[in-house]
């Protein structure tokens, strides 16, 4: 009898384990009212943004290595129509992270200025103390499991499996990105993560490429997350006595003298506390959705004049953050604009109508009920919920996984002409799926319990009412 309860353990065991392997999506209502819940919140659209936003950036690293994603349209004789504006954000990385610092600026923001204009200062001082005790575990503790499942691949040689494709030029024509190499020694290697870890945690470097790049070289972000965060909750604080004038005004200032000093992302992550500000002013948030279909956040008090403003302020945004990384004096358009750059914006001239251009995007769809419903949908809702397992997962699975399926189609439809097109897209074709498959179980194996993990954590050593 034992040994029969022994045996339907485990199979109940084994079968949970194959059921949590099973995309959320397919898991029937229960998940889906965690991906997109009956009544949405008064910012979920940003939640939507994001997710589409780290869906651009796993395409822009998918393109990346082969074709010349940067030049502009009509520069240097390219004509492709995957080169022109707004065609271009479907893998226009640089853009989307311009957009993720204001989508996390805006967000960090939020909860903080709306106690501040209520005069809440209890809610105030416990939030804001919350989410920056917070934010480190949320930040880094994902990437330590991340960067912990690409050092168990290193040792047990996955990388090294795919090492002869990812430098086939043939395949990778226009950059060849950086593979982990494999320690003799496993305590070498583990030192060597030990100290990517502990140098990710380095919020007085501004180093562009430091942190984890070792390990994943998309990671530089993040870094750059943790000092914005840290230096918007200092502005908040400092701002937070002020009357909404006045701190518009001092907001303005630092964004001001974040651009002079070009440093686009302290620019970008503190235009989100302008606009938040802004959106409370004008009592953007009072009302939520009231069903997930058909409703808005906004409220229907828009002229039809109104409506066409704020879509042509969408698309100028759309249109700035288009702005191509190289750009020559043949550069249609383009090469006037740069001209127009201050010298000591030089530095990072690719970033600059980005970040001017993310700031006007999330603005604009604050005021548009349409943008509002396109990010709003089930599949932005889904793609915001697994977003930054997304972002973590996308780089060691196509190194590891994806670098197989697109030696496969090339090797199927050859690499001459349009054959390396077609080559590219079958790749993609199986290359996309599994990446967010293995988002999706990263979400909920570990996305979820760190967010869960860093409030319980928070509570066993909070002071006692």
């Amino acid at each position: 009898m034992a040994s029969v309860r022994h045996h339907l353990k485990w199979r109940f065991s084994m079968t949970r384990l194959a059921w949590f392997f099973v995309p959320s999506f397919l898991q029937g209502d229960h998940m889906l009212k965690q991906i997109r819940p009956a009544k949405l919140s008064p910012t979920s659209y940003l939640d939507g943004m994001r997710g589409v936003a780290s869906l651009v950036v796993f395409f822009h690293h998918l393109a990346l290595n082969c074709y010349m994603w940067g030049s502009a349209w009509g520069a240097g004789g390219h004509y492709d129509l995957i080169l022109l504006p707004f065609i271009r954000l479907l893998y226009a990385g640089p853009a989307a992270v311009s957009l993720f610092f204001v989508i996390s600026g805006y967000s960090l923001s939020y909860r903080p200025i709306k106690h501040i204009r209520s005069h809440n200062v209890t809610d105030f001082s416990i939030g804001i103390s919350s989410m920056a005790f917070r934010r480190v575990i949320r930040l880094f503790l994902p990437i330590i499991f991340s960067t912990g499942m690409t050092f168990c691949l290193i040792r047990i040689g996955a990388f090294d499996w795919s090492r002869s494709i990812a430098t086939n030029e043939t395949y990778f024509r226009y950059k060849i990105e950086h593979h982990p190499e494999r320690f003799p020694s496993i305590y070498d290697q583990f030192v060597e993560w030990a100290s990517v870890i502990i140098g990710g945690f380095q919020i007085f470097d501004w180093d562009v490429y430091g942190g984890f790049v070792i390990y994943d070289s998309h990671l530089w972000t993040i870094p750059f997350e943790l000092r914005c965060s840290f230096a918007l909750f200092i502005l908040i604080m400092a701002t937070s006595h002020l009357q909404a004038k006045y701190r518009l005004l001092t907001v303005t200032g630092v964004i001001c003298y974040s651009f002079v000093n070009n440093r686009w992302d302290m620019q970008t992550f503190l235009s989100g506390m302008l606009i938040v500000e802004w959106d409370h002013i004008r009592g953007a948030h009072i009302q939520a959705p009231a069903s997930p279909q058909g409703q808005t956040i906004t409220k229907p008090t828009q002229s039809k004049l109104e409506k066409i403003f704020w879509h042509l302020a969408s698309i100028l945004g759309l249109y700035l953050l288009s702005q191509p990384s190289n750009i020559n004096k043949d550069s249609p358009g383009w090469a006037f604009l740069v001209s127009l750059i201050p010298e000591y914006c030089r530095s990072s001239t690719f970033r600059y109508y980005k970040s001017i251009g993310a700031t006007c995007f999330v603005f604009a769809v604050g005021h548009s009920p349409w943008w509002q419903r396109v990010f709003n949908s089930h599949i932005a809702q889904y793609l915001g919920k697994i977003s930054y397992s997304l972002y973590l997962m996308h780089g060691p699975i196509l190194k590891v996984i994806g670098y197989y399926f697109q030696d496969w189609a090339w090797r199927t439809t050859g690499v001459e002409g349009n054959e390396y097109n077609a080559g590219f897209l079958l790749g993609a074709c199986f290359c996309v799926p599994t990446v967010l498959w293995a988002a999706d179980i990263f979400w909920r194996a570990v996305d979820i319990p760190t967010v869960k993990l860093a409030k319980w954590y928070e509570s066993k050593l909070i002071v006692k009412d």
